[in-house]
This record gives structure tokens, C-alpha cells and sequence, in this order.
């Protein structure tokens, strides 16, 4: 299904994370004055695995909270209707001993997609500076492999339809992109042949790698691969909504994509570049 350009952002948090700021309506009202068309509401999932509640305060919202999220989010969907559309989303941890739990809270709401993110290898999350020290070439090709092993299996698992910032690892430590390894090859591959999306996410800037995720080596065999392609600032301030969504968009057409996709209902809906 194709539809003529639109201007969208499906990954953005609020302050139930505990390490973002705003509320979901302030992210709202900033895409509106942003002359958006859809806003995705994506917040980190509970750890819905933990017997405790609130496993990590200042990084995902309380299992409690997950209602109250869809709720609110809902609410505003309902109250902006005639502003712009409101998506429900939520940026998943993937963590395959539990994906069944995972996968049953979601099927109990009306999700418009998923994101699914590796966020941890090794039980080590990818952002911790200095997990990298002391390791030789070896050692950083086989966390490297067991990263994108990951993201194979969030791929296969049938609950996402967006994978989340692909090349993320190499957000505290650029050298990250230069590991060689055969693993992306075959991770996009897999990404191909179970039609999932992934995102260009722009909050690359905000790390140490700079620029975006994925970089343009990996978009360009995503192409190849037929991969499908979405947009996600991941932003934790209203203000950085929809950020360099232009220049992803025409860098998306340098490399030779044509269009790029959004999510409503579990569909997807092409639009042009």
C-alpha cells in the first residue's frame, strides 16, 4: 500500500522511562508545531521477566505503568484526532529466554508496532563505556557476532515489526563499525526474508559515534537486500522530534531507496521519499 509522502516519527520516549523529559502530550503538541502527519509513542518496556515492578527506574517505566500508558496514549489519539495521528508503540527489549512473556503482554493491546531493540550482549548493555577495554580482536569479533546473532533472532521472533538502531553498539565506541565480521551480511539477509523494517535512528549524534544508525554502508546493503526503511529520531526531548528527518530522507534517495514505511495497526504503509 502506497501513499503520497508523509512526515512521521515512530520512536520517541517520555519521562515514565525515567531518563527522558516530557510528557507524552508535550511530544504531541511538538509534532504538530513540527507540521508532522503521525507521531509514534514508543516508550521502553517494562521488564516484564522481573518479579519486581520496577526493575530499573531510570531506564524503562514500571510493569504498573503499562496501562496507564496505552491509555493515555490512547486518550490522546482520541483528543488530537483531527491534529494528527497518534500511534501506539513501544521500543521492546529483546532478550530471547523471555520473548514469550514478552510477546503475550503485547498481544493483550492494540499496538500499531513494535521496536524491537538489543540493547543488552552478554548481559553487558551495548552503551556501557569501557566494556570494550583489554579485549583482543577475537574477543571484539565474537561480540560483534553474538550482537547481530541477536538481532537475528528479534528478527525470526514474529513480534516486531521495526528492529531498532542496528549498529547502536557503535554508540560509545565508533572503532565498533570497523570489527570485521560477516555478520551484518547475514543479519540483513535474515531481516529480508521475514519483512521486517528497520529504522534510520538520528540519535546517533547524541553519542560519541556521531551521525546516524545504521551507517551508510549497511543502508546501502539493506537496499540490496530489499529491506524496508522507517524513521525514528529516538528522541528524549519534544525538541529533537522528527530531527534530520529531510536529510535522512534525501540520503535515503542518494543511496537509491525510493520509499520508506510507518506502521498503522501492524500495517505497513508505504510512502514515497
Amino acid at each position: 500500500m502506497t501513499k503520497n509522502s508523509i512526515k512521521f516519527d515512530l520512536h520517541t520516549h517520555h519521562e515514565r522511562c525515567g531518563h527522558a523529559i516530557g510528557t507524552i502530550e508535550d511530544y504531541v503538541k511538538q509534532a504538530i508545531e513540527y507540521g508532522l502527519h503521525y507521531i509514534g509513542i514508543s516508550d521502553h518496556s517494562p521488564y516484564f521477566y522481573s518479579e519486581d515492578d520496577h526493575l530499573y527506574p531510570t531506564i524503562a517505566m514500571a510493569k504498573s505503568e503499562l496501562v496507564p500508558y496505552i491509555e493515555e496514549v490512547l486518550r490522546l489519539k482520541e483528543k488530537y484526532a483531527g491534529k494528527i495521528h497518534v500511534l501506539l508503540g513501544m521500543e521492546s527489549d529483546f532478550f530471547p529466554d523471555h520473548i514469550e512473556v514478552y510477546r503475550d503482554q503485547y498481544l493483550l493491546h492494540p499496538f500499531d508496532y513494535i521496536i524491537g531493540s538489543v540493547h543488552y550482549v552478554q548481559d553487558i548493555s551495548i552503551f556501557k563505556r569501557g566494556r570494550w577495554n583489554g579485549l583482543t580482536s577475537r574477543e571484539q569479533s565474537k561480540v560483534k557476532d553474538e550482537y547481530y546473532e541477536l538481532i537475528q533472532k528479534s528478527a525470526k521472533s514474529e513480534v516486531f515489526q521495526i528492529l531498532g538502531h542496528i549498529d547502536a553498539m557503535k554508540g560509545f565506541y565508533p572503532a565498533f563499525s570497523s570489527i570485521e565480521t560477516d555478520s551484518i551480511e547475514k543479519t540483513l539477509k535474515i531481516i529480508s526474508s521475514e519483512d521486517i523494517a528497520i529504522e534510520i535512528n538520528t540519535s546517533g549524534k547524541t553519542k560519541d559515534c556521531g551521525g546516524w544508525y545504521p551507517a551508510d554502508d549497511i543502508l546501502e546493503r539493506a537496499l540490496f537486500y530489499d529491506v524496508k526503511v522507517t524513521f525514528g529520531s529516538d528522541s528524549h526531548t519534544p525538541e529533537r522530534i522528527g530531527d534530520e528527518f529531510e536529510l535522512v530522507k534525501k540520503r535515503l534517495k542518494e543511496i537509491g531507496f525510493s520509499e520508506w514505511a510507518y506502521f498503522v495497526k501492524k500495517e505497513r504503509i508505504l510512502t514515497p521519499l
